[in-house]
């Protein structure tokens, strides 16, 4: 019963190692929505400067036009951190789109950043993500997996999800 889905949360949370993990587990086509930001987005971004919604808007449209254009079953890699953004993607999307919300303390997630290399996004703007994260309403089809566990656990889990095997 796979389908439509985001994985979600604030940078450094993993969506990409677990979506592209996800994808060889499931064959499903994982995309990460990074791929989708302006270039424009991207230098705001590597310059430390949290980006508006006026400044999302395009980048979460083309998300779900990225769903209304896909015949098979696709996952993308996307923050999503506002209802009001979750929202503009299901309406691009024209289908049902199920998230992921993958979900860890700020300190885990910190040292996740800064252990990383060649990725725009700054540490610094942690705390802005944290300060904008809206986890999804009980109203929203969405599962929350905590990623202070191996990889390999924490991508077997959102395979159950999407084949509805397993729910919060």
């Amino acid at each position: 019963m796979a389908r439509h889905a985001i994985i979600m949360g604030v940078a450094g949370c993993g969506k990409t190692s677990v979506g592209e993990g996800l994808s060889r587990l499931t064959g499903i086509r994982f995309m990460d929505g990074d791929a989708l930001h302006s270039q424009a987005n991207i230098d705001k971004m590597s310059e430390g400067i949290p980006l508006t919604d006026a400044d999302r808007w395009p980048w979460l449209e083309a998300i779900g036009n990225e769903f209304a254009q896909s015949p098979e079953p696709l996952v993308i890699g996307c923050s999503a951190l506002k209802r009001s953004y979750r929202d503009r993607i299901r309406h691009h999307a024209g289908a049902p789109v199920c998230f992921m919300h993958l979900t860890g303390s700020r300190e885990l997630i910190g040292q996740r950043m800064r252990n990383r290399r060649n990725h725009f996004m700054p540490p610094e703007l942690l705390d802005s993500q944290f300060a904008t994260l809206e986890p999804p309403g009980a109203d929203e089809e969405s599962i929350a997996i905590d990623i202070d566990q191996p990889l390999d656990a924490i991508v077997a889990r959102a395979a159950r999800y999407l084949r509805g095997q397993d729910h919060d």
